[in-house]
């Protein structure tokens, strides 16, 4: 970490979310060696009830965002392009007094250029996944298997390469997406790993669950990059009728809701809502996170700190906190067969019993 006075700069509201947990733990890595750094970040959500802080700056960006709105409609790609367009010219206008900038990937070009200007010591990267190239490719995997929906990672290419280029360090989650940076050419003395832990909450509740069904847990957007698609169907190849499908989160594309409803309506073992993971993991008797490319993996992990076994890809930075058969498995990446047989098994008690 860099010395002195950091800003550090991310879309999400602080501690929301997958990058809103990135965004908490940096900061408070930053604060325990002082001193404290100055937070740009998304508008907390109702709920959150953070105290304030004068070192934490909410943007509520506008202007750009709703001028892009209707070519958003219906892309991902261009709804990612908008926000993290706007974001980065709104915070470079507002970019405070500060020795070393830590800006998140795809929203770094303009804070890049402002930090320059105000005679910065550094601007650094925080990449929440692995190259984008990688990225990619594993998107079109994907989406050649379930075309529900579009990819927000082709959109973002050109902005994340610049950034790459620009950038004097890069923060990494994992093994992972350090060496798909490094596969693209990167120098390793530009990356520094930064590893990234659950909350404190998620821990066992000490007791087997509380249920006569064998609960498979999947908590997370629900969409086709993270292997909700590839989930459900596998779930539905197996006949045992004490097996439930929980999926904790929420939909985001017509594709994924129509895609889901009548996955539903066909099979009543799959149940689907909103709602704070705990207790799901509580309950749950394996976890499943099939997703085709995640830089860390908050979920999984999350499971594995509540005692759940869980299964999670070859394409998942997590994937080194999985002791194989012990307390999960690590499966190839959109293998449908391979994630039947291993949910099945866990099932019948083959593997992960003990």
């Amino acid at each position: 970490m860099p010395p002195g006075q950091v800003v550090v700069s991310s879309p999400a509201p602080f501690g929301a979310g997958g990058l809103g947990r990135h965004l908490k733990e940096l900061v408070d890595a930053l604060d325990r060696r002082g001193p404290p750094a100055i937070c740009l970040c998304g508008v907390a959500l109702p709920h959150q009830h953070l105290p304030p802080s004068p070192l934490r700056h909410e943007l509520r960006v506008n202007g750009l965002a709703h001028s892009l709105r209707p070519l958003t409609r219906f892309s991902s790609g261009w709804r990612n392009l908008r926000e993290s367009v706007a974001f980065d010219g709104y915070a470079a206008k507002r970019l405070p007094a500060g020795e070393h900038l830590i800006a998140f990937n795809g929203q770094a070009l303009k804070q890049f250029e402002a930090a320059r200007k105000a005679r910065y010591g550094s601007i650094s990267l925080l990449s929440a996944n692995s190259h984008l190239r990688r990225v990619i490719r594993r998107h079109a995997q994907a989406l050649r298997q379930y075309p529900l929906e579009g990819s927000w990672a082709g959109r973002l290419l050109g902005r994340n390469l610049k950034e790459y280029a620009q950038a004097e360090r890069i923060y990494v989650a994992s093994r992972y997406t350090w060496e798909s940076f490094v596969e693209e050419g990167c120098r390793e003395e530009v990356l520094s790993l930064f590893p990234f832990v659950p909350d404190a909450r998620f821990q066992s509740s000490g007791a087997p669950p509380a249920t006569a069904t064998f609960d498979v847990v999947y908590t997370g957007r629900l969409c086709v990059t993270k292997g909700v698609p590839l989930l459900v169907d596998a779930v539905r190849r197996l006949p045992h009728a004490d097996l439930r499908l929980v999926l904790v989160g929420g939909w985001s594309t017509p594709g994924m809701r129509r895609f889901l409803e009548e996955a539903r309506a066909r099979d009543p073992r799959i149940e689907i809502g909103p709602g704070d993971p705990l207790p799901h993991l509580h309950r749950a008797r394996l976890f499943a996170h099939p997703s085709y490319e995640d830089g860390f993996a908050y979920a999984p992990a999350e499971a594995l700190a509540c005692g759940v076994p869980a299964l999670v890809t070859e394409d998942t930075g997590m994937k080194d906190l999985i002791d194989p058969g012990v307390n999960g498995l690590i499966l190839p990446t959109g293998d449908l067969g391979a994630l039947t047989e291993a949910i099945d098994a866990a099932y019948r008690g083959d593997v992960l019993s003990g």
